[in-house]
């Protein structure tokens, strides 16, 4: 069985170094292009590549689907969020528990911006706070922020061209929120393609397109956004794809989404997730967990629960 695998290998290579439909062979004077829905054809001109389309076109659209869904269900390696530039640990997936820095577009856990802030009382007895990760000086009132927020965005920064949009959005003004959304999205920014989703679902500043919806949860869920993964596992579980859903889950649970593991839990009560799937979740889960905490971190969740913390 490895021998012909390893054989269909071989002639896939060798039929990747000529054009599928004329046959002729890469040369000096001759580049081939690839197909890019399926990546597994090459052709040496437009007019090759479209006489072989009625006979490529069944087996492009199956590998280009295969290629999709290898890249959706990848494991990401971290959220989006990622790690706290200062502590270098995990950022929680609570939004609430860290602080983004409109001066430089940082978003630093709870911990280290209290840390900081402690520092800076212990040093004056009048302590003019500074963003824990660039220095400057924090900003005194919103409009303070937005002003330094909009010259990230001069400077073309994807997190505060988000993070525009959402102030745009919550002032109302849905048609210039999704002018910055779109820009940030061509940046990279995973958020904002997540927004974007939103937007099309609920037809605010743009017609309803359930295509674009789900175009733009797929690739924050591939960019680590665990609330895109659980938007995209019950959609599935809507549509009758069972099996989709419950990796979706498995993605957002291995991330350390709660509600992740709620939905596989419920699940695996009535036989609808293996015990071993649902066993290796649960790890994934709590090693996401563990891994965001720290004693400074603790610290200020202590301080919360009983009303004695300060935060900029």
């Amino acid at each position: 069985m490895s021998g012909a695998n390893n054989l269909e290998s071989a002639v896939a290579e060798m039929m990747m170094l000529c054009c599928a439909c004329c046959g002729i062979v890469e040369g000096d004077d001759i580049k081939l292009k690839t197909c890019n829905a399926c990546k597994s054809a090459r052709y040496c001109s437009i007019t090759c590549q479209k006489q072989h389309r009625s006979q490529h076109k069944r087996e492009c659209k199956k590998r280009a689907a295969e290629l999709h869904d290898e890249l959706l269900f990848k494991q990401p390696e971290s959220t989006h969020y990622g790690d706290c530039p200062i502590c270098c640990l995990p950022l929680l997936l609570d939004e609430h528990k860290s602080l983004m820095s409109p001066c430089c577009s940082k978003r630093i856990c709870n911990g280290c911006v209290h840390g900081n802030q402690m520092r800076e009382a212990a040093e004056s007895s009048e302590p003019k706070y500074k963003c824990p990760f660039c220095r400057h000086p924090a900003p005194k009132t919103q409009e303070q922020a937005k002003m330094i927020m909009m010259k990230r965005v001069a400077a073309s920064d994807p997190v505060a061209m988000c993070q525009m949009g959402s102030v745009r959005f919550n002032e109302g003004d849905h048609d210039t929120a999704f002018e910055y959304w779109t820009k940030a999205t061509g940046l990279g920014d995973v958020g904002a393609h997540f927004n974007l989703s939103l937007l099309y679902r609920k037809g605010l500043g743009v017609e309803k397109d359930k295509k674009k919806e789900v175009y733009h949860l797929e690739r924050a869920a591939i960019g680590g956004d665990h609330v895109a993964r659980n938007h995209l596992a019950f959609a599935e579980w809507e549509n009758g794809r069972q099996e989709r859903a419950i990796k979706h889950w498995i993605i957002a649970a291995t991330l350390g989404e709660d509600n992740a593991v709620k939905c596989l839990r419920e699940r695996y009560a009535v036989g609808l997730v293996c015990k071993e799937d649902f066993a290796a979740a649960l790890r994934a889960y709590q090693a996401a967990v563990d891994a965001t905490k720290s004693p400074q971190r603790e610290a200020v969740a202590k301080a919360e629960a009983t009303g004695g913390l300060f935060m900029m």
